[in-house]
């Protein structure tokens, strides 16, 4: 693997419960909220909330529409990686943010370790 994985996952009909989905991947990985400075001039304040969750080398910053699943350097993933991913892949099932068939978004080729 040449570069870091980077990837972004989209839902586009409802929204992630963010607060059930902090409690699930609580449970295996390191997960934390992210806090925004308010902008009651924002026209999505309501959606700027975000949960972070880390697995090894693997990290998923989760919003109500769209996840970015990133590495800060290239390696396989491991074990938790790979079900971190599959769990955004199951929580975010588009891989375009609209169902029209345009910007499309493929997933880069990673690597599992053995």
């Amino acid at each position: 693997m040449s570069k870091p994985y980077r990837h972004v996952r989209f839902r586009w009909w409802d929204t992630v419960d963010l607060e059930e989905a902090k409690e699930e991947l609580a449970e295996t990985y390191d997960v934390k909220e992210v806090e925004y400075p308010e902008d009651p001039s924002s026209l999505y304040k309501e959606d700027r909330r975000e949960i972070v969750a880390e697995a090894d080398t693997l990290k998923a910053s989760l919003s109500l529409y769209r996840v970015v699943l990133s590495q800060m350097k290239a390696a396989p993933f491991t074990g938790r990686d790979k079900e971190l991913r599959d769990r955004m892949h199951e929580l975010y099932p588009h891989d375009r943010p609209t169902p029209f068939p345009w910007s499309f978004n493929p997933e880069p080729r990673f690597d599992v370790e053995k």
